[in-house]
């Protein structure tokens, strides 16, 4: 209390703060609804940015990984491109294949991308090693440190592949690799050795620009590598951007849209305490004009009211940070320093800020209507006292008298206008509100139909594996990097698993065709292959027979036809450098095809890249898993029982599928919409109870004088509400259209951050009863928070009302 003073002045703010209860509540609720919002959307942008760049710049990563083709480019050619304009410094050429060890346990690992360098230094992309020593002979190499675990350390051995002739590679070390330029190291003489099993290798090189900040400086730079090399020399490239997107791209997507709700909270509260400390002076003035004749200076009468906005926004403060630290955590347990293996906390600097920021707003808020009472003239205050001014708001009542509605209702539709700037603020605190439901419907909305389109098998009616579901032990856990973990039986490929040999997918096939019931279905395999020009391995769907039925949603372009093509996400033309039209090539087990790219689709699988080709573009690849549509009038689920018995002992299973829940990122995001717009609802809800009640309080004895001439207490309440009706109607109709502009504003950002653009099946979510309705919250939430007083003046007693002055 020292601040504001103490002994009068300590008194006078107690005694405000404890008569105005419901004003002090609505402060401390909206400070701490925005408070909370910012904490969570600070973190969220400081954990995107510093791990990951404090380790880029220590490792001096490359701004630029490049692929070249040894047939089409010599070492010494690839040398001199170091040494064009722009590059500040290169390393390579390296030799670089694909390849998927198998440890000593028999079970594969990821396809890892595998680059022959002499040691771990150089002018670009310094790895750390973070145990054992670097390979310095053939048969030793050096894994990324997220390998390390008890199967898999320090003198344990790998086989190259699954095959019997494949050379043993001894661990030796592990390593962290800040720009992801590979999975594995060895000796460039290691990587020839196993190019001669039929592995192509390309030549990677890594350069640092003077200006690479931005992808169309990055674009630049390689579009000067293209042209200082043989055409098709350049296989592809990779942007040290995408990587750093990468590290945080869990949180990345959630920052635009918490933002947006903590703007919201910062706008309420400005609303609010201005409101509440304006109410405070134009009710208060007998009171101030009293303070002022006892002795009390300007500057104490400012203090006084200042403190009682402070006092509560500082509560509001502090359990705002506490909210903001428990909503923050479920969100940055999803975004792990550079590789993801230490959850990232809360930055103490952004409570600080975010607290100190907060103060200072409420503070300023509160600044100018304080003034107000420091300036009142002694005299005016007292002869004032609390009447309004003189014919404000009388021609209102003259307009709404002429409507055919009952007196009290007029009266009350009238009300509004007898202080203009009361009203303004419960307009914007309910139109705030409003704004907050409609984006939030939006906004889950919108999520629901990204996790639908992210399962595109579960519009299947059943599904039918080559592998019994009860006998599918996990495989191994994913590198880090761009590889990604060893697909689920249930999906595709069986690498990793034990148990009953699998199903001949020619026999599960045929017991489909036979079966009663069947109406058509596709195959897929879910496996993992290796891109020119992409570190580690990609997921691939590839698909057999007409799958355009569990085909992805797509962005541009189509989704495969037949043999020759794939379709890939947004994130895949970026790293690649590739648009659609351009050839890239894959290579699965040993096959290696060039497929041309026909489709970008939508995609937020974060850095697990999937691509999507015909099936029949590799020979030796077979379906594992079928997705089945049923006649119409078949029971899925004994056409799931009846397919099960037939293919169970040929090692398969079949099971209807069930429609898919939100998982994840997802279903966090949706509950913190939930709850953030329950909050913003509240708050606006409690703005409008503190100015009605304000507003009730004022007019106490117009009331007592309503009642005593006749008007019943059902009368009172309905004219306390429809002074709040119209207010609600407007709100509705600003609201409204403001949250679905702030819907559509917010979501192709939250895309971008996520790295892919946005299907108009996310965008367009909403429908024409649907935002009816949402206009009708306004209604909503203005006579909620009316209801209250309005209660209370019906209530009270005529004589009471009419004694109160």
């Amino acid at each position: 209390m020292n601040l504001f003073g103490t002994g009068a002045t300590g008194r006078v703010v107690r005694s405000g703060v404890g008569r105005r209860r419901v004003q002090t509540a609505v402060i401390a609720v909206a400070v701490m609804m925005a408070v909370a919002s910012a904490v969570v959307g600070g973190s969220l942008m400081a954990a995107a940015d510093a791990p990951f760049d404090h380790a880029f710049d220590k490792q001096r990563g490359a701004h630029l990984t490049a692929q070249f083709d040894p047939a089409r480019v010599s070492a010494a050619q690839l040398a001199g491109t170091g040494k064009l304009a722009g590059v500040t410094a290169s390393s390579g050429p390296y030799p670089s294949t694909a390849f998927r060890p198998v440890d000593r346990a028999g079970l594969p690992l990821p396809t890892l991308t595998l680059v022959g360098r002499p040691g771990p230094d150089g002018g670009v992309d310094q790895v750390d090693l973070t145990s054992g020593r670097w390979a310095r002979q053939p048969g030793e190499i050096v894994l990324a440190a997220s390998f390390e675990g008890p199967a898999v350390g320090i003198g344990a051995t790998l086989k190259a592949s699954d095959t019997l002739a494949a050379p043993a590679l001894s661990i030796v070390g592990f390593a962290v690799p800040a720009g992801r330029t590979a999975d594995a190291w060895a000796t460039p003489a290691q990587v020839d050795a196993l190019a001669s099993e039929g592995r192509p290798v390309t030549s990677q090189m890594l350069y640092r620009f003077d200006a690479a900040s931005t992808e169309e400086q990055l674009l630049a730079g390689r579009k000067r590598l293209a042209a200082s090399t043989a055409s098709g020399a350049l296989l592809s490239t990779r942007s040290w951007l995408d990587t750093e997107r990468a590290a945080a791209q869990g949180a990345a997507a959630t920052v635009p849209f918490v933002t947006a709700f903590g703007a919201l909270g910062t706008v309420m509260s400005v609303i609010i305490v201005s409101s509440v400390v304006s109410g405070a002076v134009g009710t208060g003035l007998r009171r101030i004009g009293i303070l002022k004749a006892i002795g009390f200076t300007p500057r104490e009468v400012v203090r006084a009211y200042m403190a009682q906005a402070l006092i509560p926004a500082g509560a509001g403060i502090i359990l705002g940070v506490v909210l903001g630290n428990l909503l923050a955590v479920p969100l940055l347990s999803d975004t792990e320093a550079v590789y993801g293996t230490v959850a990232l906390p809360v930055a103490w600097w952004v409570d600080v800020a975010v607290a100190a920021a907060a103060l200072a707003v409420v503070g300023l808020a509160a600044l100018i209507p304080a003034l107000r009472a420091g300036r009142l003239r002694t005299v005016e205050a007292l002869a004032v006292g609390r009447a309004p001014r003189t014919g404000r708001g009388r021609w209102a009542h003259r307009a709404t008298g002429m409507l055919p509605l009952p007196r009290p209702v007029t009266y009350g539709l009238a009300t509004p206008f007898a202080h203009p700037v009361r009203a303004l603020a419960m307009l914007l605190a309910v139109a705030s509100g409003t704004v907050a439901a409609t984006f939030a419907v939006g906004l889950t909305s919108s999520l629901t139909a990204v996790g639908a389109a992210q399962d595109p098998e579960s519009r299947a009616a059943v599904t039918v594996t080559t592998t019994r579901l009860d006998d599918v032990v996990p495989p191994p856990p994913p590198p880090v990097g761009d590889s990604v973990a060893s697909p689920s039986p249930v999906g595709g490929s069986t690498a990793g698993t034990s148990g009953p040999e699998a199903a001949d997918p020619a026999k599960v096939r045929s017991a489909l065709e036979s079966q009663a019931g069947t109406g058509s279905y596709y195959g897929k395999a879910r496996t993992e292959v290796a891109v020119a020009g992409i570190s580690g391995s990609v997921r691939a769907g590839l698909y057999e027979g007409d799958s355009r039925s569990g085909s992805f949603e797509m962005l541009s372009g189509h989704w495969i036809t037949g043999t020759g093509q794939v379709v890939v996400p947004t994130r895949f033309l970026e790293r690649t450098g590739t648009r659609i039209g351009d050839t890239v090539r894959v290579t699965y087990e040993k096959e290696t095809a060039s497929l041309r790219i026909v489709g970008e689709s939508f995609d937020t699988s974060g850095s697990e890249l999937e691509i999507h080709a015909d099936m029949d573009n590799f020979a030796s690849a077979a379906p594992s898993t079928f997705l089945v549509e049923v006649r119409s009038g078949v029971s899925a689920d004994a056409y799931a029982q009846k397919v099960a018995a037939v293919v169970r002992p040929l090692g398969g299973d079949a099971t209807a599928n069930a429609p898919s829940g939100q998982e994840g990122v997802i279903l966090i995001m949706s509950a913190m919409a939930a709850l953030l717009t329950l909050m913003l609802i509240s708050v606006a809800g409690l703005g409008v109870l503190g100015s009605v009640v304000l507003d009730t309080r004022e007019r106490v004895h117009d009331l007592g004088v309503c009642k005593a001439i006749g008007m019943s207490p059902r009368q009172t309440m309905s004219l306390v509400l429809s002074s709040v009706a119209a207010i609600g109607v407007t709100g509705g109709l600003i609201g409204v259209p403001a949250g679905y502009a702030l819907h559509s504003s917010v979501l192709p950002v939250m895309g971008h951050a996520a790295g892919t653009g946005l299907p108009s099946r996310v965008l367009d979510v909403y429908e024409p009863v649907q935002l009816l309705l949402l206009g009708l919250g306004g209604v909503v939430i203005a006579v909620l928070g009316a209801s209250i007083p309005a209660g209370w003046a019906a209530r009270a007693p005529t004589a009471t009302a009419l004694r109160t002055e």
